[in-house]
């Protein structure tokens, strides 16, 4: 953030303790302007904070005391990143005066494979995020890094993976993920299906599973299973996007959500000659895999 990155950027800094800055703004140089909540985890305590902060940013820009152009909100290594995701949906001033981008992850290459075996807070992080920053990564080895970009990939494979060098990175990196965006075409990472004979085996519990099938998905029905999979297992869904190919339409059907929130929304045509085909990838915790792959195989118009 301290380099000259053409960008206004409002900054959102969760901070646990005492003292410090409580949601007060901060104007800095280079057209900074820093928040810091002190009072508790932004998914928790802080989220209604979180709600009247942000309506005093878009109340303060309108009336031209601060200029920003974005907002960057940093949780704890603590927070679960859904609730602040959800703030963006559900509540309606929100929706009017910002568009969230991604969840972003850093991943500590060091300590990652122990703390992604210990706690199911980041295993839950990895599993939300729409982009993955990995640290520290001159600390461990070559085969190291590439065990721990396949673990990752396994539990998120929409996620791109890329390096933070002493923590630095592109800023593009971070910016325009577009990771909400109903319009973007879903990216899986390509190795994600390849099966590894020498990768190492881990129980996290969370986890990720892709139904693909080029034959046309029958709206109703599509509908019913979708309805009833978010009613099951939406508390259990961290995220879930799919391009589908729905029998009877001309364009692609973009279906995302997270937890018991869904919307969908029409993408861009097929192509005369293009091969139809959906994809639709599934990232939870425990999730019922068989059980969901056959309920959308069960839209599959005949």
């Amino acid at each position: 953030m301290s380099v000259q990155h053409g960008h206004r950027i409002a900054v959102i800094e969760n901070e646990f303790g005492e003292e410090g800055i409580d949601n007060e703004l901060l104007v800095q140089d280079r057209d900074e302007q820093i928040i810091e909540m002190n009072n508790g985890c932004i998914c928790c305590t802080v989220r209604g904070d979180l709600i009247r902060i942000l309506n005093e940013l878009a109340a303060k820009k309108a009336d031209g005391r601060v200029k920003f152009d974005r907002v960057i909100i940093e949780t704890t290594g603590l927070a679960d990143p859904a609730p602040v995701a959800q703030t963006f949906f559900v509540d309606d001033d929100i929706r009017q005066n910002f568009i969230l981008d991604a969840i972003v992850t850093t991943v500590d290459a060091k300590h990652a494979p122990e703390q992604l075996d210990k706690h199911h807070e980041a295993q839950e992080q990895v599993g939300f995020a729409d982009r993955i920053l990995v640290t520290k990564s001159d600390l461990v080895s070559p085969e190291e890094l590439e065990e721990l970009h396949r673990r990752l990939r396994k539990i998120n494979p929409k996620a791109g993976i890329r390096e933070a060098i002493h923590g630095e990175t592109n800023i593009d990196n971070i910016l325009d993920i577009k990771g909400f965006n109903l319009d973007a075409i879903l990216e899986i990472e390509p190795d994600f299906l390849d099966e590894d004979a020498h990768a190492h085996t881990h129980d996290d519990h969370i986890a990720s599973f892709v139904f693909s099938e080029q034959r046309a998905l029958d709206p109703d029905r599509l509908e019913e299973v979708l309805a009833v999979v978010v009613e099951k297992f939406g508390t259990q869904l961290l995220r879930y996007k799919g391009v589908l190919n729905v029998d009877g339409m001309p364009h692609r059907i973009i279906v995302q959500g997270v937890h018991m929130l869904v919307g969908s929304a029409a993408g861009s045509a097929w192509g005369k000659n293009e091969t139809r085909q959906s994809k639709f990838v599934f990232i939870g915790h425990d999730l019922p895999k068989d059980i969901i792959l056959e309920g959308l195989m069960s839209c599959v118009v005949e």
